[in-house]
């Protein structure tokens, strides 16, 4: 969380297309929705690659856009580190960096009513991590404080576009027996455990948790 000011009202961010202004990938690409469908389905590391944008997409359309106390939201380049946050949020004239993950299919489970599953919870790529005792490792483990919310979608439960969210600071930690117990307490757990109906950490709207880290950081 920062407390940088949102940008101007003449740079405030919006979505750059309406639905009629943009030719579909179907035309652009000369093919039918059943060669893309069967591309997709042939593929699963390029439906989990899709799925993951087209999340990014629905977490700031739906969550987001002409929201009241969002003045301002972005999405970084993908190849930019120093930019924390699938999306980063100005939120109440403050600056919130949301993650965006999906949930492992696999690991998906009806249980009564409820739902539950893991949420993959990790960098596209290993990379390297220094930590406060002057140790440093390779990993791919995200850091606790590297973005302020978590946003999980849920669509692999009942294919509909919902998400659960949670604060960074709640989430799980590393356990794993080869890293130091700073390291461990510094990394977040690669998995998260989920369900639905959302169960704490995770709530299903993300304003409330912004408005405690506010006060949190006020106090």
């Amino acid at each position: 969380m920062s407390d940088v000011l949102p940008l101007p009202e003449a740079e405030e961010q919006s979505e750059p297309h309406t639905p009629s202004e943009v030719r579909s990938i179907l035309e652009r690409w000369h093919i039918t929705e059943r060669d893309l469908t069967a591309a997709i389905d042939e593929n699963p590391s390029l439906r989990g690659m899709l799925l993951g944008y087209v999340a990014e997409y629905k977490l700031r359309t739906m969550w987001f856009a002409g929201r009241p106390g969002v003045t301002y939201y972005v999405k970084h380049d993908d190849h930019n580190r120093k930019k924390k946050g699938d999306l980063v949020v100005t939120y109440k004239g403050v600056l919130f960096a949301v993650e965006s993950k999906s949930l492992q299919t696999n690991s998906i489970q009806k249980v009564g009513d409820a739902w539950v599953g893991k949420a993959q919870c990790d960098a596209s790529d290993r990379r390297k991590v220094n930590f406060a005792d002057g140790t440093s490792l390779e990993t791919t483990c995200l850091l606790t404080g590297e973005f302020d919310i978590l946003a999980v979608n849920r669509f692999a439960f009942e294919h509909d576009w919902r998400f659960i969210f949670a604060k960074n600071k709640d989430l799980p930690r590393s356990r794993f027996r080869k890293y130091s117990e700073i390291q461990r307490a510094a990394l977040l757990a690669s998995s998260v455990p989920v369900s639905w109906p959302p169960q704490p950490p995770f709530r299903d709207e993300p304003f409330s948790l912004m408005d405690e880290l506010m006060r949190e950081k006020a106090s």
